[in-house]
């Protein structure tokens, strides 16, 4: 039970990192578009504010990721392998 549980936070964090991918890159292909400088400005913030939001939660999963690299890659790619890819 406590295996499953550790699972799901694991696959919950892999999901908000590529939540947190696609937004950066939305805001990355933004920056410096507008003419106005606030905007721009504000865009830049929020794209600073993905990559830290990325790292702490890819942080938080290498933290909780079993130190045995054989059943973290096994789980890993059985993860993919439920989402297609």
């Amino acid at each position: 039970m406590v295996d499953d549980y550790a699972r799901g936070q694991r696959d919950g964090l892999r999901l908000a990192l590529a939540v947190l991918a696609a937004e950066e890159a939305k805001w990355e292909a933004l920056l410096g578009e507008s003419h106005s400088w606030r905007t721009n400005i504000s865009r830049e913030v929020r794209h600073k504010a993905m990559q830290v939001a990325q790292t702490r939660v890819q942080t938080v999963l290498n933290r909780l990721t079993p130190k045995d690299d054989t059943a973290g890659a096994t789980e890993l790619a059985s993860a993919l392998d439920k989402i297609g890819l």
